[in-house]
């Protein structure tokens, strides 16, 4: 399976990876990386792209607003001014899928006209103008799965049957994104790890994660999350084994992409998985 990301074509014989490159001062992981004195360094910010790419990141997936539980929002013309210089700036430099983490329509046509080769949207392109502005990009989406907002998603999520819930949605999405306009091959999905779920429905979710395939390609994000911080008592700076071990499961069970901080021992993982398997 090949896929158009605007200029550029992937294959999806084996899992890709997904480098995250935030520019937002407030996530909650490396929230600030590309801050000095409170303002975007975009040399700071190119350094980080530029380590990501060289450790084999396929894709960037660049954010200008934190969507950690309870983050609040930042305004669309705010969000642009944070993501759009970085968007040009590895368009420019880089060999690598430009993937934006933004649920802004005004972003969403601004960063295709950048460069960008991915939409992915943790609001699935529910916005107002969003689905047609990714429509109007002719880019690749991805939509996910998230009760509510970032500020509100964690206050107790409930599902009967979180599998078929969270399929059933993604599937409407899907329906309605082709509807729109957008070709079946160029939508993937997200089942939402820690986007309004407890850890047992998390844990639920990639255990079931090969159910979602016959959706389209799926993306799996995983890494750091905080529910490896309850099950285990560790950090966010200690949780890349945690990170490593669910990642490779959700391979097993079929994910195409991996959306990851860690991006070296993330390849070194995979590369041992692909030798073994």
């Amino acid at each position: 399976m090949q896929i158009e990301f605007g200029s550029r074509v992937l294959d999806f014989v084996h899992p890709r990876i997904m480098g995250v490159l935030n520019v937002t001062p407030d996530s909650f992981y490396d929230g600030g990386a590309c801050y000095e004195n409170g303002v975007l360094n975009l040399d700071l910010a190119l350094r980080h792209a530029e380590r990501l790419v060289a450790e084999g990141a396929d894709f960037l997936d660049i954010g200008g607003e934190s969507t950690r539980p309870g983050a609040a929002p930042v305004s669309p013309e705010e969000e642009c001014d944070r993501v759009l210089p970085v968007v040009r700036a590895v368009a420019e430099r880089l060999d690598v899928v430009i993937s934006v983490d933004t649920s802004n329509p005004l972003l969403m046509r601004e960063a295709a006209i950048a460069g960008a080769g991915l939409i992915n949207d943790v609001r699935s392109l529910q916005v107002p103008g969003a689905l047609a502005a990714a429509v109007a990009s002719g880019l690749p989406v991805c939509v996910m799965h998230m009760i509510g907002t970032p500020a509100n998603m964690q206050q107790e999520p409930k599902y009967d049957d979180v599998v078929r819930e969270v399929k059933d949605f993604l599937a409407e999405r899907k329906q309605e994104c082709i509807r729109a306009g957008i070709s079946a091959e160029k939508i993937f999905v997200d089942p939402g790890i820690g986007f309004g779920k407890t850890d047992a429905h998390n844990l639920e979710l990639l255990k079931n994660l090969n159910q979602f395939c016959s959706l389209g390609p799926v993306l799996l994000g995983v890494s750091r999350k905080s529910m490896f911080g309850r099950l285990l008592g560790r950090a966010p700076s200690e949780r890349l084994p945690a990170s490593l071990a669910a990642g490779l499961i959700g391979c097993q069970k079929g994910a195409s992409i991996l959306r990851v901080h860690d991006v070296a021992a993330t390849r070194d993982a995979l590369e041992i998985w692909r030798l073994i398997g």
